[in-house]
Formats: C-alpha cells, sequence, structure tokens
C-alpha cells in the first residue's frame, strides 16, 4: 500500500473578520488545486467560513488548519477548526437545526455537517471546542 502524500498544511489564526475571509479563500485555493468541482469548492469554502465566523463570533481566538492529503486511492481536504472559548455546554441541542445560542438562524453547525463527508466536533465546557470537517474528492 502506498503512503498518503501529505501536501503542505496551512493554518490560519483567527480573531477577526477578515481572517474568516482568509480561511475561505485559502481553503477554495486548496480545494481548486486539488481538482475539486466549482460546486464543492464552494462548499469547502462555506464551510470553513461557518467554521470561522464561529470563532469571531464565540471564543477569543482559534486557528483554522487545511490538510490537503492526496494518494493513489482519493483525494480530500481534512480542515480542523479549534477555539479557545466557552466551549459548548450541550453539543446534541448545538447540533439541531434552529438551535442558537446567539442571534443566527442556528444553521451553521448542522448546514456544516451536511455539506461535508466527514464532521467530529469534540468541546471541553470553558476551554473550546474542536470541529474535524473532511470533504472528499469524487472521481
Amino acid at each position: 500500500m502506498k503512503r498518503a502524500a501529505i501536501a503542505e498544511v496551512q493554518q490560519v489564526n483567527v480573531q477577526h473578520d477578515g481572517d474568516v475571509v482568509l480561511a475561505r479563500q485559502m481553503g477554495r485555493q486548496m480545494a481548486m488545486d486539488l481538482g475539486f468541482s466549482k460546486a464543492d469548492q464552494a462548499l469547502i469554502a462555506t464551510a470553513i467560513s461557518e467554521l470561522a465566523r464561529n470563532i469571531v463570533n464565540y471564543a477569543s481566538r482559534g486557528t483554522v488548519e487545511m490538510h490537503p492529503i492526496t494518494n493513489s486511492r482519493d483525494t480530500r481536504i481534512h480542515v480542523v477548526v479549534s477555539d479557545v472559548g466557552p466551549g459548548i455546554d450541550d453539543i446534541e441541542a448545538a447540533m439541531a437545526d434552529g438551535f442558537s445560542t446567539g442571534r443566527s438562524l442556528g444553521l451553521g453547525l448542522p448546514g456544516t455537517k451536511r455539506i461535508v463527508d466527514e464532521f467530529d466536533i469534540q468541546s471541553t465546557p470553558g476551554e473550546g471546542v474542536t470541529i474535524t470537517i473532511v470533504k472528499w474528492k469524487l472521481r
């Protein structure tokens, strides 16, 4: 079995609106460079934007790390978004459509989960949140 070749990991430190835009643009560019369809490029950018926006809205700071992974069988983008914030007390509630602790429609986390292929959320109240998403390139 051939070992996966991992291209350059990209990271954005997120504290402000401009950081959200940068993370979104970098994710879209990475998807384009890996040959994702235009539709999937938009989905990846949207997912990254939603998660990075949560850092700005709910936490003091965080990071978005994007890992492009390619090997002989597949291509995917692996994104880890983590923050240093209050965390999420009730992940199940936060993943329900319509739930929001802010003034939004509450579509961010469940909507993000629907547009990616893999979604994992971990939170420790008082310490922060880490969300891992993966989008696979269709062949």
